[in-house]
């Protein structure tokens, strides 16, 4: 898959959530997004691995995605970054807070930890992504605009780093519901992250989902291009 296959792609998506009402920004300035994040109701705190206070959230090695309603109110927000696992596993990143604290030691505060039970995550490696503090507008759900809103987020990550593995870590709910699925993940084992932060209050059983390079180029693949419009007709 070429460059120009993932552009075409990453357009194609974005007008399917065009017409779905959502008009899409993105950009790289964490203090702007956590402006925006922290204002918006019904959203939970946006997570110290999107956090400038927190986490190192280097120029080309994180972005977000912003998506706003015709009236310009903000109807969507979701964020990506990318480590380098080259030398470690997801296993021992998530264990040792590190995916989540630039500096777990001065950061991450009292009493903190995280165990990750997933079998898998011993075996992802080299130039993972995170995908993380997806939220969508309640009016904007059920419209089936979700796995387009995966899909732009999958394309600019393999535009713009390739990457070995995109990861997420989510609540048994979203696979209940198959709200994992519907974005496109494949992969899943529970008990990805038993996450404790007591100082942020943060306290998760999530699960790991997530996409090998070869499941990111397939799912891409099959976005629908938006049908044209004969001007004659």
């Amino acid at each position: 898959m070429t460059t120009l296959d993932v552009s075409n792609l990453i357009c194609a998506a974005h007008e399917l959530a065009r017409e779905s009402g959502l008009h899409i920004t993105i950009g790289d300035d964490f203090e702007e997004y956590i402006g925006i994040t922290g204002t918006l109701p019904g959203k939970s705190p946006t997570y110290p691995h999107f956090r400038p206070d927190y986490s190192d959230l280097l120029p080309g090695k994180a972005f977000w995605i912003i998506g706003r309603d015709r009236e310009d109110r903000v109807a969507h927000v979701q964020a990506m970054r990318l480590y380098d696992l080259s030398n470690t596993s997801l296993e021992e990143h998530l264990r040792t807070l590190r995916a989540c604290f630039a500096d777990p030691d001065l950061k991450a505060g009292p009493d903190s930890s995280c165990r990750c039970y997933a079998p898998s995550a011993r075996s992802i490696t080299g130039l993972v992504a995170y995908r993380g503090d997806l939220w969508l507008r309640e009016d904007f759900r059920g419209r089936g605009i979700v796995s387009s809103l995966g899909r732009i987020a999958f394309g600019l990550a393999w535009a713009k780093w390739s990457p070995d593995f995109i990861y997420a870590l989510v609540a048994g709910w979203n696979i209940e519901k198959g709200i994992a699925d519907r974005h496109g993940y494949l992969r899943k084992e529970p008990h990805g992250a038993v996450l404790r932060l007591p100082a942020q209050g943060i306290y998760d059983d999530d699960w790991l989902v997530w996409l090998t390079r070869e499941d990111v180029q397939n799912l891409l693949l099959s976005t629908r291009m938006p049908q044209s419009r004969d001007k004659n007709n």
